[in-house]
């Protein structure tokens, strides 16, 4: 069975908004290519998948926005090739190597973890949190930010039921992000 990763950045009060934490360097971006690599797909709600297909998509012309430097290259070309499952009650249709996703949710996830590969990857904040309440997520990777934001959107913020974690990776930064990968701890009950 293929696992579920979900991996965020997260400030150290909480907030998990894309743009509260640290401006990204070659050594985080390096970070997420490795990520995008490591998964067979991605998984996205409505609001995720959008957001990052107007960043990461390539353009038309084959060619890489001006704005993009070489050390974002790797991850633009890690996400763009991506295979992508969007999960939305909203969207009529998808593209951007991506399949939309309706109905059951635990069903939908369930079956994408039973087909052959190395595993799936989850980002965002609304789509997580209801995989978390469903039990599916076999990986956490939070990417702490030496930041206190002050505001802004909380990680995980009204789950259900606590999820007991333990801690199996750990890698610092040179910015001072901490990147801390956890597992369900073997005896929690998981939510069924």
């Amino acid at each position: 069975m293929r696992p579920l990763r979900y991996s965020i950045n997260v400030t150290l009060d909480g907030c998990c908004h894309h743009e509260a934490g640290l401006p990204p360097d070659d050594e985080s971006m390096s970070h997420w290519a490795a990520e995008m690599e490591r998964a067979d797909a991605l998984v996205f709600g409505r609001v995720t998948y959008e957001m990052m297909q107007s960043v990461w998509r390539r353009p038309a012309s084959g060619n890489w926005p001006d704005w993009m430097g070489q050390w974002q290259t790797p991850f633009a070309e890690a996400i763009d090739g991506a295979r992508k499952h969007v999960i939305s009650s909203t969207l009529t249709e998808v593209d951007w190597n991506a399949e939309l996703l309706r109905g059951d949710l635990r069903k939908s996830i369930e079956e994408l973890k039973q087909k052959p590969g190395a595993g799936l990857w989850v980002g965002g904040v609304t789509l997580p949190l209801a995989l978390a309440d469903l039990g599916l997520i076999d990986e956490y990777e939070f990417l702490v930010q030496p930041v206190l934001a002050g505001r802004g959107p909380t990680l995980l913020a009204g789950l259900r039921e606590r999820v007991e974690l333990e801690l199996v990776d750990r890698h610092e930064f040179k910015s001072g992000v901490v990147a801390l990968r956890f597992q369900p701890a073997p005896d929690h009950d998981r939510i069924q």
